[in-house]
């Protein structure tokens, strides 16, 4: 018997979370102990090491935490990118504990949130960052990896082009179709949304394409929070409704939100959660009940907009279909991943989706209260015309050149992007399928 099965039997299956910071090691056997005792609704995983060989735990809570079941949409915190910012590592073990004691409880809350979505946490991306940390509410001691580098600056930036990247992370998103994120920092009271960067603008928000959908997405944590939404009550610049662009703010090169947003279509905010880098313990209580209400009402949020397949003509679902809607036009296109699965946060009213080069008007409601988004599926129709190139794999959309070709839009994210490709010439007529939606 191997020793951590056996590490596994003697722990307790029950124990009581104290509100203090828990070193990697204590947390790695929290993460442990709760995966042994609860097998039916959480799945503990590694995403990968740190510079030092720490493990990068993550805890799936779902009715299917193993796995992807199409129509759940996916959901994800990130604690403690900064190894000095360390009340995301207390409150995503707290937000754990309450989720899986609601469940066990049959809260209405936890049940509606752990059937309708699989819940990724991890809560420390910089364990060693941590480790060399000092109680400091201000200075920089431990921010950084064990390379000096800090993960918040090191991500491919569709502004900056590509730089070395934080393959963990980047290889998580990889491996799941996240659709709504948010990494956890300290040293403010703010919720940022991107754009992070965008050279040229001086002192004026750098604009997304879900720019209303961003800002619903701040508001709901800064006023379901206890007292973000008056504002930064730390020592330095006001933030109205305790929301910023991010690139308003200050510019960020390499950040994570935007590398979610750009190349992994999940949309990521930034949320700065103590003015204190380091709170003391004695606050950390206090700071649990301040946050607690605002981090369930924002993974609640994962059920805003639209979602569903897109199928062929015979009924085969079709990855990589671009899923867009007019007058949002993003960097990459938002594409279909290998169930032919796509969602899209978006707030209520009517929307004209554009699904490979056709159109279907669509009238949304507000999905959070339902616990599910509005479910729509697009079946395409096959239409032959006569033309002098190649048909494309009708289980597959054809990755048609845009101005986006520049930016390398294989760069990240579940879907397995394909790299740009140009289409054969063939001698002489061939007939080619195309798609309608019906």
């Amino acid at each position: 018997m191997s020793s951590l099965l056996l590490f596994l039997i003697i722990i307790p299956t029950t124990s009581t979370l104290e509100f203090r910071y828990h070193d990697n090691r204590e947390i790695e056997q929290y993460l442990l102990q709760t995966n042994a005792s609860n097998p039916d609704i959480t799945h503990l995983y590694s995403i990968g090491q740190s510079v030092k060989g720490q493990q990068l735990w993550v805890l799936a809570l779902g009715l299917s935490p193993r796995r992807h079941t199409i129509g759940i949409p996916e959901f994800k915190y990130v604690g403690n990118m900064h190894g000095n910012e360390a009340l995301g590592r207390v409150l995503l073990l707290k937000l754990i504990d309450d989720l899986l004691h609601g469940y066990r409880d049959n809260a209405t809350w936890a049940v509606q949130l752990l059937n309708s979505t699989r819940i990724h946490i991890l809560p420390t991306m910089n364990p060693d960052g941590f480790d060399a940390s000092d109680t400091d509410c201000v200075f920089t001691t431990g921010r950084y990896n064990s390379n000096g580098v800090d993960l918040n600056r090191n991500f491919p930036d569709p502004f900056a082009g590509l730089r070395k990247k934080p393959e963990a992370v980047i290889g998580w998103l990889r491996m799941e179709s996240f659709v709504l994120s948010a990494n956890l920092h300290g040293g403010a009271l703010v919720a940022s949304y991107p754009y992070d960067n965008n050279p040229g603008l001086v002192y004026r928000r750098s604009v997304s394409p879900d720019d209303d959908v961003f800002v619903h997405l701040a508001k709901v944590y800064s006023y379901n929070h206890a007292s973000m939404h008056q504002g930064d009550r730390c020592s330095g610049r006001p933030f109205l409704e305790g929301i910023t662009n991010g690139y308003q703010w200050y510019p960020l090169i390499g950040g994570m939100q935007d590398y979610n947003y750009v190349w992994a279509q999940c949309l990521e905010l930034t949320l700065e959660i103590s003015c204190c880098k380091f709170p003391p313990v004695k606050q950390l209580p206090a700071m649990w009940t301040e946050n607690r209400k605002s981090l369930l009402a924002f993974i609640q949020q994962v059920h805003l907009g639209v979602k569903g397949q897109v199928f062929n003509s015979s009924g085969v679902p079709v990855q990589n279909a671009e899923v867009e809607v007019k007058g949002r036009r993003n960097m990459c296109p938002f594409r279909t991943d290998k169930h032919g699965e796509y969602y899209r946060l978006l707030l209520p009213g009517n929307y004209t989706f554009k699904v490979n080069y056709t159109f279907k008007t669509l009238t949304i409601p507000h999905g959070p209260d339902q616990y599910s988004a509005m479910k729509h599926n697009f079946r395409l129709r096959q239409i032959t015309t006569t033309t002098g190139h190649t048909s494309a794999n009708p289980t597959e959309a054809t990755l048609t050149p845009t101005s986006e070709q520049s930016l390398n839009c294989a760069g990240g994210g579940a879907t397995n992007r394909p790299t740009w490709s140009g289409l054969g010439l063939t001698l002489g007529l061939v007939a080619v399928l195309r798609y309608q939606i019906d």
